[in-house]
């Protein structure tokens, strides 16, 4: 395995208004497929894998091969391609990386951005279904590993407190 190649994810932490007198967000969750290798019927945040096309077949940013925000657009094109949403402006939340003894290893970057316009709408195959939940909601869910103390952090950053307090 050559040390220098890994996966690189990302993912998407939606979140919009409640609607409730109170200032606290609604974040989106989905439910992966039954079938899914990975985590089947967990709820996770839309995301998925950068792919070379997200940048090679667009025009160059500068100098012929240089692409400027690549995993921007590829993460754009994940959140639409799963959910039917467009988003805001994106903001990054953390990485981490995950070891997996059958594949390459994978490199996760997590953000969070507003939801500017469009109504969810699943693809078919990779999640079952979607849930629009404060962070206390999503307490009740059976996340993946990880995903409540991200809502949390962008709970608390949207808040305006410390979100160097979360524990993973």
């Amino acid at each position: 395995m050559n040390d220098e190649l890994h996966r690189v994810t990302c993912t998407a932490i939606i979140y919009k208004e409640n609607g409730d007198s109170d200032s606290s967000k609604k974040f989106l969750i989905t439910k992966r497929a039954l079938n899914k290798k990975k985590f089947p019927g967990k709820w996770t945040v839309p995301g998925g894998g950068i792919k070379v096309g997200d940048y090679a077949n667009t025009p160059a940013t500068r100098e012929g091969t240089i692409w400027y925000f690549a995993l921007e657009n590829g993460l754009r094109r994940e959140v639409s391609e799963e959910v039917g949403v467009d988003i805001g402006k994106v903001n990054y939340l953390l990485d981490l990386a995950i070891a997996v003894p059958e594949n390459e290893p994978a490199l996760v970057l997590s953000f969070y951005a507003p939801w500017k316009s469009g109504e969810v709408k699943l693809n078919d195959g990779e999640n079952i279904e979607h849930a629009w939940v404060t962070f206390e909601e999503a307490k009740k869910y059976d996340l993946i590993g990880g995903i409540i103390e991200e809502l949390e952090m962008v709970d608390k950053i949207l808040t305006g407190k410390d979100p160097s307090v979360v524990k993973f």
